[in-house]
């Protein structure tokens, strides 16, 4: 294991082994990553334009992973208790901290996905595992 990886020790208990798994788990999952995104981006916003933003989710799916996230600290939910009521998002500093970890993404997919698809390619091409 290189030093970028960081150390482990040989017993660790398998399911913190990897230090990245917790990380994964919280911020990649199908989709807290648009919703970040969308909210870095866009700023603010309310439930209806966020999910105008993404495109394919469901109103029961975003609002599950917008509890999720607001329960992991990534998101603020604002109430207004006005008539209607509003309820807006946005992302809190914590979650704006990601914004260099999706960058460095960003970058790596730029100049990495190419190559990603032309493995993907030559893999299928060969008919796959001999």
């Amino acid at each position: 294991m290189t030093e970028a990886w960081g150390k482990q020790s040989p017993d660790a208990d398998p399911e913190f082994a990897c230090r990245v798994s917790p990380v994964v788990d919280i911020v990649f999952s199908r989709w807290t990553t648009p919703i970040l995104w969308t909210l870095h981006a866009r700023g603010r916003m309310r439930f209806v334009e966020l999910q105008r933003h993404i495109g394919r989710i469901t109103p029961k799916v975003l609002t599950q992973r917008l509890r999720q996230m607001e329960r992991d600290g990534l998101v603020v939910r604002t109430y207004h208790p006005e008539v209607p009521p509003r309820v807006e998002y946005e992302i809190s500093e914590l979650g704006r901290s990601l914004a260099p970890l999706f960058a460095q993404l960003a970058e790596w997919g730029d100049g990495h996905l190419g190559r990603v698809e032309a493995a993907r390619e030559a893999y299928d091409a060969a008919d796959g595992p001999r």
